[in-house]
C-alpha cells in the first residue's frame, strides 16, 4: 500500500467517533433550525400549503399542492424529502452525539443499552401513530409501516457500522447497502421474472412485505423491511455530513466540501436512474442518493446563513420546533384533528366571511396551537429526549 493511501486512510480515521481530538462542545444551530424546517411540513404546513390551492386555484398554487403531495410511483416531489431529511439529520446528530458519549466515558454496554432502548420507543411510538397500536385490535395492528420505525431500523444500523468499523469501511459498507439493495430488486424474480422489478406489485420488497407481515402489512405500495437496508444507508449519508461538520478547518472549506458531497450524489442517482429508478415507496439506491444529495444541499444552505454569515433572526421558530421534534411528529399525528378543532372555536363563526380560507387556517391553527405548546416547552428547558 503506497504511502498516499496510508495517509488517506489514516486521515479519515480522525473521524471515527471513539477519537477525542474533534470533540465539539459548541451545538451547531443551523442543523437545529434545520431539523424544525423539516418538522414545520411533518406537523401540518404540507397540508396547510395544498389546502391554498382552494383559495386562489391557478397555475403557481396547483404546481405547490401537487409539491406538497408524494409522487404516485416514479420521480421526486418536495414532499418526498421529508422523511429522508429526518433520517439524515438523525445520522448527522449520531455523529456528534455518539462521540460525545464515548468521551465522557461510556462504556459500549451503557452506549448499547441507550442505543436499544431508543429502538424500542421509537418502534412503539412508529405503532401508535400509524400502526392501529390504539386501536387495542391485534387483527389491524400494522407491526411496521411508519417513518419512526424507520428511523429505528436506520439509527440501529448505523450504530453498529460506526461503531465497530473504521471510517473507510464505514464508507464501504454504505456503498454496500446500496449494492445489496439494488441486487435483490434487480436480480431476484418474483414470479419466476424480474421484468415487473419496479412495479409496484411486482418488486421483491413488496413481495417480502406481504410474506412476512401477511394481513398486518402496512398501507399503499410501501415497505419497509428490505428497505431497511437503505434506511441505514440514508442515515449514514447523515453520519458522513456530520463527520464533515465537525472536521477541522474554515467554514467555507466545509460548505465547499457539502456542495461537491451533493452534487456527486445528485449526479450518481440521475445516473444510477436509468436502469434503477428514483422510488419512494421502496427506497431504491438511487433513491437513496438523490434525496441525500437534497439533504446535504439544504444543510449546506442553512450551514451557509446560520453559521457562516452568522444569520440568527428568523429562525428562532425552526430551532423551537427542532428541539423536540420527536414529540412534534408524534403529538401531530395523535391529534392533528384536535388541535385543528381547537382553532376553529375560533375560526368558525367567520366561516361565511373566509369562505375557501376555512381550511386552509384551520391546519395553519393547529400548527399554531402545536407551536405554542412547543414554545412553553422551550422556553422552560423542557427537551423530551429519547
Amino acid at each position: 500500500m503506497s504511502s498516499a493511501i496510508k495517509s488517506f486512510l489514516s486521515g479519515l480515521e480522525v473521524f471515527q467517533v471513539r477519537n477525542k481530538t474533534i470533540l465539539s462542545k459548541e451545538r451547531v444551530i443551523s442543523v437545529d433550525a434545520l431539523r424544525g424546517f423539516d418538522m414545520f411540513w411533518i406537523i401540518g404546513g404540507d397540508i396547510g400549503f395544498q389546502s391554498l390551492d382552494k383559495v386562489f386555484h391557478n397555475r403557481l398554487s396547483g404546481f405547490i399542492k401537487v409539491q406538497f403531495d408524494h409522487v404516485e410511483w416514479l420521480g421526486f416531489h418536495f414532499e418526498d424529502i421529508i422523511m429522508p431529511l429526518f433520517l439524515f439529520l438523525v445520522g448527522v446528530s449520531m455523529a456528534y452525539s455518539y462521540r460525545k458519549r464515548l468521551s465522557s466515558g461510556s462504556s459500549d454496554k451503557s452506549l448499547w443499552i441507550h442505543t436499544i432502548k431508543r429502538v424500542i420507543i421509537l418502534w412503539i411510538l412508529g405503532m401508535m401513530v400509524q400502526g392501529n397500536l390504539l386501536h387495542y385490535d391485534f387483527s389491524h395492528i400494522q407491526f411496521y409501516t411508519n417513518t419512526l420505525q424507520a428511523i429505528a431500523s436506520g439509527y440501529l444500523i448505523s450504530a453498529v457500522i460506526i461503531l465497530y468499523l473504521p471510517v473507510f469501511y464505514q464508507i464501504i459498507s454504505t456503498i454496500g447497502l446500496l449494492i445489496v439493495y439494488w441486487a435483490i430488486i434487480a436480480l431476484i424474480p418474483v414470479g419466476g421474472t424480474t421484468v415487473n422489478a419496479y412495479t409496484p406489485d411486482g418488486n421483491v420488497a413488496m413481495f417480502v412485505e406481504k410474506a412476512v407481515m401477511g394481513s398486518h402489512i402496512g398501507w399503499g405500495a410501501y415497505t419497509w423491511i428490505v428497505s431497511s437496508l437503505n434506511f441505514g444507508a440514508s442515515v449514514m449519508l447523515g453520519v458522513f455530513a456530520g463527520y464533515m461538520m465537525q472536521s477541522p478547518g474554515e467554514k467555507m472549506k466545509k460548505l465547499r466540501n457539502y456542495l461537491i458531497f451533493s452534487i456527486l450524489l445528485i449526479v450518481l442517482a440521475l445516473i444510477l436512474n436509468i436502469w434503477h429508478p428514483i422510488i419512494k415507496h421502496i427506497w431504491t439506491s438511487s433513491f437513496v442518493l438523490f434525496s441525500g444529495g437534497i439533504c446535504i444541499l439544504l444543510l449546506a444552505l442553512f450551514f451557509l446563513i446560520i453559521d457562516v454569515w452568522n444569520i440568527r433572526k428568523g429562525t428562532r421558530w425552526m430551532i423551537i420546533i427542532g428541539s423536540n421534534a420527536i414529540f412534534a411528529y408524534v403529538a401531530w399525528h395523535l391529534f392533528s384533528t384536535n388541535l385543528s378543532g381547537m382553532a376553529e372555536v375560533f375560526l368558525k363563526g367567520l366561516k361565511p366571511q373566509i369562505g375557501d380560507w376555512f381550511e386552509a387556517l384551520s391546519i395553519f391553527g393547529g400548527t399554531a396551537f402545536l407551536y405554542l405548546i412547543l414554545w412553553y416547552m422551550y422556553k422552560n428547558k423542557t427537551f423530551i429526549k429519547i
